[in-house]
């Protein structure tokens, strides 16, 4: 059975990336696209894990050779899924999630009509500035500049399929999951998944019962 392809996008610092490690840790048969980036890894980032890193040289012949499902520039850095990587995911029957912009979810959006786009927002922009400044790693102008991108991006939310307010991180990731469940109990997957078992039901002779 193929998998499902999902797409989380959210403005840095709204909890993304907690909510999807917390999702994948609490989900049969999901699985998540590490994306490639040309920027340095944060403090206790591994590469492989958290993202492939690689520079921008090896970075630029990968989306000249076509290798790249998606690809962005973001803040000065490049971000980009591996197009293979994806389809053997999804081949193997597990439902992915890609953690991209909405730059890159309306590339994705254009080569998968059927994919389920999700976006997270903040429950305010105080909230959001708070979550930044707690990391403890950028300066004030670096802040700002990321709350000023935050809010532009933000606004793409109306190409997407679902919203999720992470206000709480208990209810918001319960959402997420309400939306993964969903996917995976439509007349398309569940035809895939008991085919024999409804392929019986509807050529059963109801005279013979």
């Amino acid at each position: 059975m193929t998998g499902s392809l999902f797409i989380i996008t959210a403005a840095s610092g709204t909890g993304k990336t907690s909510l999807v490690k917390q999702l994948l840790a609490t989900t049969n048969d999901l699985a998540v696209s590490i994306s490639h980036t040309t920027r340095a890894p944060r403090p206790g980032e591994t590469d492989g894990m958290h993202y492939h890193f690689t520079n921008t040289a090896d970075f630029i012949a990968g989306i000249n050779a076509g290798n790249f499902l998606e690809h962005a520039e973001v803040f000065g850095n490049y971000y980009g899924t591996s197009q293979a990587s994806v389809n053997a995911q999804l081949k193997a029957g597990f439902d992915v999630i890609l953690e991209i912009d909405w730059q890159g979810a309306l590339q994705v959006k254009k080569l998968f009509a059927d994919v389920t786009m999700i976006f997270i927002l903040p429950p305010s922009l105080p909230t959001l500035r708070q979550r930044l400044s707690s990391r403890g790693q950028d300066s004030e102008e670096v802040i700002n500049t990321r709350l000023a991108g935050a809010v532009d991006e933000m606004r793409q939310y109306v190409h997407f399929d679902y919203v999720v307010i992470n206000d709480h991180f208990e209810a918001a990731l319960y959402e997420l999951k309400s939306i993964i469940v969903a996917k995976r109990q439509t007349t398309e997957r569940q035809q895939q998944r008991y085919e024999s078992t409804i392929a019986g039901l509807m050529n059963a002779d109801s005279n013979a019962l």
